[in-house]
């Protein structure tokens, strides 16, 4: 399953930090991360519970970019 996130974060290195913590979260299959349309797209890996990966995935984020918003 994939979902399309809106989030906020002010360059695309810290896009790009962010796409490499999703990306090293458990259940998340592959993550992608726009600075320019401000979207995070997530494929989820079969099973996973999407609101638990989802709070995963922004705990990671706020550790590598404290300043990061995402709209789950």
């Amino acid at each position: 399953m994939s979902k399309t996130y809106k989030i906020e974060v002010d360059c695309a290195n810290c896009a790009e930090k962010m796409q490499d913590a999703a990306n090293k979260t458990e259940g998340v299959a592959e993550a992608v991360v726009s600075f320019m349309t401000q979207k995070m797209k997530v494929e989820f890996a079969e099973g996973a519970d999407e609101k638990a990966v989802m709070k995963q995935v922004l705990k990671a984020c706020k550790k590598v970019e404290p300043d990061c918003e995402i709209a789950i």
